[in-house]
């Protein structure tokens, strides 16, 4: 039986993890319906309600027959993906670049917190620094290319995996936005963040994102 999938998410230009869980479907051709509820309204509470125990987005729904399970976690999501689908191309082919692309997607799920905190995604906002860094958003964006320097060096680039685009691409996507609103790149960051900006998947995303007219209060007035 052919299942099928749904995947709840926010506004594009700012759900940061619903760009992952909407990336890990349209980067690797798996078919979807797309459900938005907009976040802070009485739609968003009542969608809290209805698919509980899931809080948050993204949501995937996955559906066959009379049967729907979901999964409420980015990385949940991808490797739910790659068992389905492992000719799609979600982790790296390599088992030594999978191993990588695994522990860079996890590092970015779980950490970077000034970064994330400090500069919200917004993608609405454009080449604008923050009037203030905070303490910290050095050190976050030091081990950002690290990261991103160890990866294109050992697995060949132009992908953190290798020679295709994977989850690892996918979980740094959010932040190469950030880097660009925030005027946070540098020359150690810059060719890969463009690169990712420019994946068809990623352009998509925030294409759909700019072109939203509605703006949130609390991401536009970060100074």
């Amino acid at each position: 039986m052919t299942a099928s999938y749904r995947i709840v998410i926010a506004q594009k230009a700012y759900s940061s993890w619903s760009m992952r869980g909407w990336l890990l479907l349209a980067a690797f051709g798996l078919g979807f319906e797309e459900r938005l509820v907009r976040l802070y309204t009485p739609e968003f509470e009542a969608m809290q309600r209805d698919l509980a125990p899931a809080r948050t987005v993204p949501i995937l729904e996955i559906t066959e027959g009379a049967r729907t399970v979901r999964l409420w976690d980015s990385l949940a999501i991808a490797e739910t993906l790659a068992e389905r689908h492992p000719d799609a191309g979600i982790w790296p082919a390599d088992p030594d670049h999978r191993a990588l692309a695994r522990s860079l997607a996890a590092e970015m799920h779980a950490g970077f917190q000034m970064l994330r905190g400090a500069c919200p995604m917004n993608l609405h906002r454009r080449g604008r620094a923050l009037a203030a860094p905070p303490d910290g958003l050095d050190a976050d964006l030091a081990r950002l290319a690290e990261l991103w320097t160890h990866a294109l060096a050992v697995t060949g680039g132009p992908w953190l995996g290798g020679a295709a685009f994977s989850a690892a691409d996918v979980f740094f996507a959010p932040v190469a936005t950030r880097l660009e609103s925030y005027a946070l790149l540098t020359s150690a960051t810059e060719p890969y963040a463009r690169r990712l900006l420019a994946h068809p998947a990623v352009a998509r995303w925030i294409a759909d994102g700019r072109d939203d007219p509605e703006r949130i209060a609390r991401y536009e007035a970060v100074g």
